[in-house]
């Protein structure tokens, strides 16, 4: 079982490699009737792109979206939305000296160990080019989900390195910068550091946020069908993420009961520490998610590592790659949000309706 699927009414499943002819998905189970475009798609691909800023893996895909079935004359049919882009601008050869080592903090070393072989290229299937097509399908369940319930799903860069980038949340200038940072007066702040962090040749890690406004109450499930479990494991399953909290997450260690719990009234609670999801069931709050994302482990900094044999040798990984993946991956966590959020909308209209 290659586990290339997820969602349960709702079910998406990724295909393709970093440096394979192309990468694509399927979108099985999207209701008939909703408009949408490649123009519309590839819009929402754009925003995870590569080579857009200079702080960025300057690899520059075309993103070209092909909607292979399931759309006619403008609509879905309800039949399987296959979607296809094609990868135009790998470059292979930069691999050519890592192909029988395994580089620290990759997937190389576990993919050999579980399969005997690997894709080397770009890191063949763990490479994060495979989450543009999450992005993709995304870019459906966004759409459907304003138009059926009003929900806006809003990411943003919270944490770069140490440096805090939300003290202040200005919404409408997030994708105006290449971090998409909510506070304006910090861009100039991050662009210095990560000038200096790409000559020092290391890189650093990211915390990015969503937030869900206007779910409804209900959806999600007791015990094994959690909304936030399955919320986590959609945060999770994207590449370098390391850690996922709900609602005020870790910080809940240090609260007081009468503070952490959400107090209610006739006209609202009082707060949102739960993240808006209570017994694994949402409650018509804002919807919160936090993801942390690891520092890029390919550097060209040397390091100690093995090769398929055992022997230890210097790892040196040359190629185009993010000093920090965070910095794109805010179209990627609102994409898994919308992706989650509309197949438990579907579960639960199937079994209450």
């Amino acid at each position: 079982m290659s586990y290339k699927s997820f969602g349960h009414v709702l079910r998406i499943s990724t295909f393709g490699e970093s440096h394979g002819p192309a990468v694509g998905c399927v979108i099985d189970g999207c209701p008939p009737g909703l408009e949408i475009t490649a123009g519309e798609i590839r819009a929402e691909v754009l925003r995870r792109a590569t080579g857009k800023s200079r702080h960025t893996s300057q690899r520059r895909e075309k993103e070209d979206v092909q909607i292979l079935s399931g759309v006619f004359e403008g609509r879905t049919t309800g039949t399987p939305v296959a979607l296809l882009i094609e990868n135009t601008d790998a470059r292979s050869k930069d691999y050519d000296d890592i192909k029988r080592k395994f580089r620290p903090g990759h997937a190389d070393f576990t993919y050999w160990k579980k399969y005997g072989f690997r894709d080397y290229r770009g890191g063949g299937r763990s490479s994060a080019r495979e989450t543009t097509m999450r992005v993709a399908a995304g870019a459906l369940a966004r759409k459907w989900l304003k138009q059926n319930l009003s929900v806006e799903i809003q990411g943003w860069l919270a944490q770069l390195g140490p440096i805090r980038t939300d003290t202040a949340l200005h919404w409408e200038t997030v994708d105006d910068n290449p971090f998409f940072c909510p506070d304006p007066e910090r861009v100039p702040e991050l662009e210095l550091y990560m000038d200096q962090l790409r000559k020092s040749g290391d890189s650093v890690g990211a915390r990015v946020n969503v937030i869900a406004r206007n779910v409804p109450a209900g959806l999600g499930a007791p015990i094994y069908g959690k909304l936030d479990a399955e919320l986590a494991s959609a945060m999770m399953s994207i590449n370098a993420a390391k850690g996922v909290e709900i609602g005020a997450g870790f910080d809940c260690v240090a609260q007081m009961g009468t503070k952490h719990r959400d107090e209610m009234t006739p006209e609202g609670f009082l707060s949102n520490h739960a993240g808006g999801i209570l017994g694994g069931i949402s409650s018509g709050q804002d919807i919160v998610v936090s993801t942390a994302f690891k520092p890029t482990s390919s550097l060209r900094i040397p390091c100690r590592g093995l090769d398929i044999d055992g022997n230890e040798v210097e790892i040196v990984t040359k190629g185009r790659h993010d000093p920090c993946v965070g910095i794109r991956a805010t179209p990627i966590v609102e994409a898994m949000m919308a992706l989650v959020l509309m197949d438990h909308v579907l579960l639960h209209r199937a079994q209450n309706s």
